[in-house]
């Protein structure tokens, strides 16, 4: 066991006895050259999930800026400089360039100072300990306007090895991290895998049946193909009593209090096909039965993502959130009474391939792709003529998507653990808690 000491500031707590602690202005200096010729360049992008890469090559959510029209005037910075979004530094946007190139005019670039290996400082900055210092010390409104500016972040202290083991530390942790990594990717592969077999069961149940071979009849469209002869098809607005949506109010918080006491959903609470109440959405029961009277919702809705990168996803209203309502980019199907029993069925119509393909070719794509209420509408759906079969299709999809969602909430499970453990073993290492064998 190494010999320790204390590091004389609370966060970083005891660190090696070869270590020190230095202000980040000891080990950095702001770098602020800027391009002439901006197309010339490589235009790189820091984010959470990829560090530092060429914006090209990598498409996060939302963490890229649009391309400008013009270059001219963005940040120089070389292989080995550290990137920072000063605006998502604090949700680890911060990392080590493995390239030259240019970045947006709001980043900062540091170059350090002396000897010193800025991988080992990539893999600091992006721990949990160091992001949350950073959102400490940035300034502005919380979460959505906070920036680290250069004169708060050169004023932190960090800890500091020698070189040598700097080099030791990001060797060891770039090997151990990419495989990890490896891993990760395999078992993201493997669910998206069990999510399409989830879509192709669903798929064969509601156009083809779960009775075994019969025989078939052309269904009369390209996309459903053919369907059992006891089988019809009928359009997705001949089941609602109405098929509409909301939108964006001027005001909503995130949290329930005296004044906003009712659930707002978004595209962003269908999760897997079922509602989540995480994020939070909450607007006045003022707006509820006024501005946004219109849509609010009711236990026996289908909510379907009509618009934006998510479009497609669905789910039954959930009634232990209502009362709720909802917005633009997210639609709702009230189903008539006398269909409410078949309510499941269409929701599983709705989640399948033939869905998949009719947003395809209906959905609009402009600034992002949708597909309006009345195309939605005109969705034909198979459906057997007798209600025991449509209950068989209901039962059977039921029991066989439960245990297809249980492998996935498994898989998911095993990439939350992957994902502590590599954040966990970063920090070990970069604070000095656990040492680099020298074998």
């Amino acid at each position: 066991m190494r010999a320790m000491k204390g590091s004389g500031i609370e966060w970083i707590g005891e660190i090696p006895v070869s270590w020190e602690t230095k202000r980040n202005k000891q080990l950095f200096f702001e770098v602020n050259e800027r391009c002439e010729n901006g197309n010339e360049h490589t235009l790189l992008s820091v984010s959470e999930y990829y560090g530092i890469a060429p914006k090209s090559d990598k498409i996060s959510d939302g963490e890229f800026e649009t391309r400008a029209d013009s270059l001219d005037g963005y940040k120089l910075c070389k292989v080995g400089d550290i990137v920072m979004n000063i605006m998502l530094a604090w949700k680890r946007s911060t990392g080590r360039s493995e390239y030259d190139g240019i970045v947006s005019p709001a980043y900062c670039v540091y170059r350090p100072i002396e000897d010193n290996d800025t991988k080992y400082y990539h893999y600091l900055f992006r721990t949990d300990i160091v992001a949350n210092l950073f959102k400490q010390y940035s300034t502005g409104i919380i979460d959505s306007r906070l920036r680290l500016y250069p004169e708060k972040f050169l004023a932190l202290s960090m800890p500091v090895p020698p070189l040598s083991e700097q080099l030791a530390i990001s060797a060891y942790l770039d090997r151990q991290c990419a495989l990890i990594d490896s891993v990760i990717e395999k078992t993201k592969a493997s669910i998206e895998e069990y999510k399409k077999l989830r879509q192709t069961v669903i798929t064969q149940a509601v156009t083809k049946g779960v009775r075994g071979e019969r025989a078939m009849k052309d269904s009369g469209i390209e996309w459903i193909g053919e369907i059992p002869e006891e089988f019809v098809r009928r359009k997705l607005k001949s089941f609602a009593d109405m098929i509409s949506k909301g939108t964006t109010p001027k005001e909503m918080n995130n949290e329930f209090d005296d004044n906003y006491t009712i659930r707002f959903l978004k595209s962003e609470n269908i999760v897997d096909q079922h509602l989540s109440p995480v994020p939070l959405f909450t607007i006045t029961k003022e707006t509820h039965t006024g501005f946004l009277n219109r849509s609010q919702l009711d236990e026996r809705d289908i909510l379907f993502v009509i618009a934006g990168a998510s479009i497609g996803k669905c789910a039954i209203m959930d009634k232990t959130l209502l009362p709720a309502n909802t917005n633009q980019a997210t639609c709702f199907i009230r189903i008539q009474s006398k269909y409410i029993g078949i309510t499941r069925y269409i929701w599983y119509a709705l989640q399948s391939n033939i869905m998949k393909t009719y947003i395809s070719l209906f959905a609009v794509q402009s600034a992002q792709p949708n597909i309006s209420m009345e195309d939605l509408g005109n969705f034909f759906i198979p459906l057997p003529k007798k209600a025991d079969e449509i209950s068989a299709i209901i039962s059977f999809l039921d029991q066989k998507c439960a245990e297809i969602d249980n492998l996935i909430t498994q898989k998911e499970q095993f990439l939350t653990e992957l994902e502590s453990y590599k954040r966990s073993m970063i920090y070990e290492y970069v604070t000095g808690k656990k040492e680099v064998s020298q074998a």
